[in-house]
C-alpha cells in the first residue's frame, strides 16, 4: 500500500511504464500505439477534479500524452527529454515547490536522477532493479499499465 502526506499538491510522473504496460504496439504500416488504462485515465480526472496538478515528464514522444493534456488540461507537459532532473527542477522552481509538495514516480534508468532527488518517490513493480533499490521507494501492487497511477491517486484522494 502507498502512503503519501496531505502536503502533497503535485504528481509528477513518467509515462511508458507508468501509465502504459510499457510496450509499444507496431502495425503493418509502422504505427505506434500505446495502451492505457481506463483507470489510470480516471486517476487523472480525480487528481484534477480534487485541485492537484499534474506533470508528465516523458522519454518518448506520444501522441497518447497530447491527449490526456488536453483533456485534463495538464500544464507540464515535458516529451523527448532525455536528462529528466533538469526538467524536474525547473518544474520546482517555477512553482516554488517544497520537497513535501510533490511526489515523483518512474520506472527506468532515466527517471533515477529524479528519484533519488524527490523526498516522496514511487515505481511498479516491473521497473529495472537500480530503481527499486533507491532508498526510501514505494512500489505500487498493482503493475504498468494495469492501474498503478490509480494505486498512488487513491492514496492522496482517498
Amino acid at each position: 500500500m502507498i502512503h503519501l502526506p496531505k502536503s502533497i499538491k503535485w504528481v509528477i510522473t513518467d509515462f511508458d511504464g507508468i501509465m502504459t504496460d510499457n510496450c509499444a504496439y507496431i502495425d503493418s504500416e509502422g504505427k505506434i500505439s500505446r495502451r492505457v488504462n481506463f483507470k489510470d485515465v480516471m486517476g487523472m480526472s480525480i487528481l484534477k477534479k480534487n485541485r492537484y496538478e499534474i506533470a508528465i515528464i516523458s522519454g518518448e514522444k506520444n501522441s497518447a500524452i497530447e491527449l490526456l493534456s488536453k483533456k485534463f488540461s495538464i500544464c507540464e507537459i515535458h516529451q523527448g527529454i532525455r536528462k529528466k532532473i533538469d526538467i524536474l527542477k525547473g518544474i520546482i522552481e517555477k512553482y516554488n515547490l517544497k520537497d513535501e509538495e510533490y511526489v515523483y514516480i518512474g520506472d527506468d534508468i532515466n527517471d533515477l536522477e529524479c528519484l533519488e532527488y524527490a523526498m516522496y518517490k514511487i515505481t511498479v513493480p516491473s521497473a529495472v532493479e537500480k530503481v527499486q533499490k533507491v532508498p526510501g521507494i514505494q512500489i505500487t501492487t498493482s503493475k504498468s499499465g494495469e492501474g498503478a497511477f490509480r494505486e498512488i491517486v487513491d492514496s492522496l484522494v482517498f
